[in-house]
């Protein structure tokens, strides 16, 4: 798995423009993970990310992955897996192992509760 980049403080806050494509534009690590907003208990996270991560799961939190660009496979324990292309997402429920693989540079967003640790409870 390559190094894995996470900055969990709210880089835009409320009543601030946010311009995705240009974040990622910016972004020139393989795996990265930048919070750019709260919206009430919740956050949205850019992620840029290239090549596999490892298999985890969230004890308590469930959380939405939505593809800007790129292609996203989601292996999930138990099933066959998902794969993501632009305008498409995915709930993955609280408890249940998956990892996700990018076969190329691929953009996402995650929605999820403040408290999910983006590398999982294992």
């Amino acid at each position: 798995m390559p190094a894995y980049k996470i900055n969990l403080k709210d880089r835009f806050g409320s009543l601030a423009l946010i311009d995705v494509n240009a974040e990622a534009a910016a972004v020139r690590d393989e795996w990265v993970n930048q919070t750019l907003t709260t919206v009430n208990d919740a956050v949205v996270r850019l992620g840029v990310v290239e090549g596999e991560f490892h298999w985890h799961k969230h004890d308590a939190e469930d959380e939405f992955f939505y593809v800007v660009e790129g292609e996203l496979e989601i292996e999930v324990e138990g099933r066959d897996p998902f794969r993501l292309r632009p305008g498409q997402g995915v709930t993955i429920p609280r408890g249940v192992m998956h990892r996700p693989i990018a076969h190329t540079r691929t953009v996402i967003l995650m929605v999820e509760p403040a408290t999910v640790q983006p590398t999982g409870d294992y």
